[in-house]
């Protein structure tokens, strides 16, 4: 989340998308769905299990939106290396609809961002926490939030 939190919405459009006015739970859901599409991309037989938070946060986007973020982590199998696994990621998002932005982080993990270069919309495939996992942290597109309404809490 601390990741997410300081790629913010860099480069990307603050204002929700004409074509696009969902409400938080639509974005959640839109934002978990692509979650699970990554970790579905996964050989199976590497993968133990996958558990996608159940709620998220909402951060500022412009005074007047916001956008949700949450994560999924996948276990992988004892002994299966993430890095190889998100670098097949990386090939299969070349030419889609996101721009792809890698970086070797500070603790020394390869780290692939799929970005929506139209919206707020992003996420960060990489080596996770624990041993042998991969965490997808993820940010929806902006979205309208009214003004004075508390953003506070899991959504």
């Amino acid at each position: 989340m601390l990741l997410l939190g300081l790629v913010g919405c860099a480069g990307a459009s603050s204002e929700p998308s004409a074509a696009s006015n969902p409400s938080w739970q639509e974005a959640k859901a839109r934002t978990q769905a692509m979650e699970l599409e990554i970790a579905n991309l996964f050989p199976q037989n590497k993968v133990a299990k996958v558990d996608q938070g159940a709620t998220g946060l909402l951060f500022n986007c412009s005074d007047s939106s916001v956008n949700w973020k949450g994560a999924t982590t996948v276990t992988l199998n004892a002994g299966t290396e993430p890095e190889p696994l998100v670098r097949e990621v990386e090939a299969k998002y070349q030419d889609s609809r996101f721009d792809i932005e890698t970086r070797t982080a500070p603790a020394g993990h390869y780290e692939v961002g799929l970005v929506s270069p139209d919206t707020a919309e992003i996420y960060l495939i990489a080596a996770g926490w624990d041993p042998y996992t991969i965490r997808i942290a993820s940010g929806s597109e902006c979205f309208p939030w009214p003004e004075g309404e508390y953003m506070g809490g899991d959504f």
